[in-house]
């Protein structure tokens, strides 16, 4: 993992995390996530394969998928994956799909990822670049005619699109989606969202959820939801999960919260 150590600290008042001397800048690793394209795009069945462009990268994976029959017109949704995974993986994969069936078009993104042994607490520092890579997403979508776009973000994902949405550079989305959060709002949301918790979630995410239901929007679609009888990882309520978030992503569309 290629690293440099860094003597002035940095403040990233998004996250409320400060990288200073005894702690190393990582960079993305390009050359595994041109390996993990190489593996998935072949592979797709649902949606197509679209390359996004960031200051960083000139070529970020996405893959995007047109809701056959829109629910609401004009409306789209980003989705973000956790640590060193893909747009297609797992669950990602059954969010982008199942979101689409129901009438919403997709865009899941490659996030930067690090080597496989880098820490969770060493992804922080591309959050600068994950938020270049969202601001792209959102470009795109917008060049394809969505007025209303939400995120829909899992995990390491969710920190992400927080440290985006938490940014001054961000532009105001319709709703938001954490899933399996580690931590708290970076600020307060200024859209609806959909706190997603699982049941048996890592005691990370359990313990603090309180704390972002006690700063949740007030507005008459955000709320904490917790999908019983599942993990962090929801292998086993994907279509459970998307039940949940469809209602509240109609309503937020639509300008009914």
């Amino acid at each position: 993992m290629r690293c440099e150590w860094r003597v002035s600290a940095v403040v990233l008042s998004a996250i409320a995390l400060t990288v200073g001397a005894d702690r190393a800048y990582c960079a993305a690793d390009y050359a595994r996530e041109a390996r993990l394209a190489q593996e998935i795009v072949p592979a797709i069945v649902v949606g197509d394969a679209v390359y996004l462009a960031t200051a960083r990268q000139p070529r970020v994976l996405a893959l995007y998928t047109d809701a056959a029959s829109p629910a609401i017109a004009k409306a789209a949704v980003i989705i973000v994956h956790g640590v060193g995974v893909h747009p297609d993986w797992a669950l990602i994969n059954g969010l982008r799909t199942g979101l689409a069936e129901a009438g919403m078009s997709t865009l899941s993104v490659q996030m930067p990822v690090l080597s496989a042994d880098a820490s969770r607490e060493q992804y922080a520092t591309l959050f600068p670049e994950s938020n270049e890579r969202l601001a792209a997403a959102v470009a795109f979508l917008r060049e394809r005619g969505a007025e209303r776009i939400a995120i829909v973000s899992h995990s390491m994902g969710a920190s992400m699109a927080d440290a985006y949405l938490s940014s001054s550079a961000a532009t105001k989305l319709a709703a938001w989606v954490p899933i399996g959060m580690m931590k708290a709002f970076g600020s307060r949301p200024d859209m609806p969202v959909l706190d997603v918790v699982a049941e048996r979630d890592f005691p990370q995410v359990l313990d603090i959820a309180p704390k972002r239901a006690a700063t949740l929007p007030r507005d008459a679609c955000s709320k904490q939801v917790l999908i019983a009888g599942t993990d962090h990882y929801m292998d086993n309520r994907q279509k459970e999960l998307v039940a949940a978030i469809v209602p509240f992503l109609a309503r937020a569309f639509a300008g009914q919260c």
